[in-house]
């Protein structure tokens, strides 16, 4: 499982066709990709790192501070392309993505346990699956790569 994290001082989630949008100030937005041998453990993994990535700066601007600390939002958005393997041909290779009916729960047991650990009201969506434009305000930038670990 991985997780791209990126600090933003906003970010959002459109989603047209379904009517749909989310959005969050100050937080995280997360892109999150699953892998067809990814577990309940790999999830609780990835889950409980991005909510204690110490990635916001402290009041001596050391970056010391966690979601948790900050009080802030997450936004979580599948991201099956951080799969893609683009290591023979320019056409990315998706195989090692999980496929929805092993992806689905995984996902949904991920944004539980984020609202385990911050609270519902602090986590919002995308729509598994679905075609988004997603806004992400990248604040620094801070971009950091979260994955579970290697089997």
């Amino acid at each position: 499982m991985r997780a791209l994290v990126q600090r933003v001082s906003e970010g959002a989630v459109i989603i047209e066709r379904e009517n749909y949008k989310a959005e969050i100030g100050k937080g995280l937005v997360l892109l999150l990709g699953i892998k067809s041998s990814d577990t309940i453990d790999d999830v609780n993994f990835v889950a409980d790192k991005c909510c204690n990535l110490r990635v916001f700066e402290d009041e001596n601007e050391k970056m010391n501070l966690s979601i948790k600390d900050t009080n802030g939002e997450i936004l979580v958005i599948s991201q099956f392309t951080l799969y893609g393997d683009a290591q023979k041909g320019n056409r990315p290779s998706f195989t090692n993505a999980a496929k929805p009916e092993i992806a689905i729960p995984l996902y949904e047991k991920f944004i539980e346990r984020l609202k385990q650990n911050l609270g519902e009201a602090k986590i919002k969506t995308g729509l598994f699956g679905a075609m988004m434009k997603v806004k992400i305000i990248n604040d620094g930038p801070v971009t950091i790569m979260v994955e579970s670990k290697m089997k």
